[in-house]
């Protein structure tokens, strides 16, 4: 995904500044796609360049005032098309899983304690991620447009009810070692204390 395309698509929802959005993404596309103050400003400056949107038309133009941007028909094409083009999966990376590689052959001090933060931090997401779900997804809720939402936080869902079940797991595991891996003891290579 790229901010563009996400920016593109938070505009047609609906027109806003970059305040705005940048609220907006903090409230709901950062769950999948962050981006900071400053790259969406510059990303919007890019956008009207490129013709993809423009700003609005101020009732009362003043020095400083916030512009609100609208997607133009030439945007909309554009996210249309990348909306529509195949693409591959990207690979998973990350920096957790080089760790516990690592642990097995440097030993595990520190590494137990942080796979109990991530679990924490993970449990905290899932809720709220079904409190969005409760609050927002209820009866009624039915378009397309809710229906395809719902699909993305149902993912998010997914996903963090996939860690916490994961770092469940790797607790227990840890807790089952005979001693700290990679201080002497097995690295899994076979090789006695």
């Amino acid at each position: 995904m790229s901010l563009p395309h996400a920016i593109l698509t938070a505009l047609l929802e609906k027109p806003s500044s970059g305040l705005e959005l940048t609220r907006r993404f903090d409230r709901s596309i950062g769950y999948f796609w962050s981006a900071t103050h400053q790259q969406i400003y510059r990303e919007l400056g890019r956008l009207e360049g490129e013709g993809h949107i423009r700003a609005l038309p101020s009732e009362r133009p003043a020095r400083g005032q916030r512009k609100s941007y609208e997607v133009l028909p030439a945007g909309r094409d554009e996210l249309a098309r990348w909306t529509a083009a195949p693409q591959d999966p990207k690979p998973w990376r990350d920096a957790l899983f080089v760790r516990l590689r690592a642990a097995a052959v440097v030993g595990t001090a520190g590494l137990q304690d942080d796979l109990r933060r991530h679990l924490t931090l993970h449990q905290r997401q899932l809720a709220e991620y079904e409190e969005i779900e409760r609050r927002d997804f209820g009866p009624g809720r039915n378009t397309a447009q809710d229906r395809l939402q719902h699909l993305i936080l149902r993912a998010g869902i997914d996903l963090q009810t996939f860690w916490t079940q994961w770092l469940t797991n790797a607790l227990e595991e840890f807790d089952t070692l005979p001693r700290a891996v990679g201080d002497g003891g097995d690295a899994g290579d076979g090789a006695g204390p």
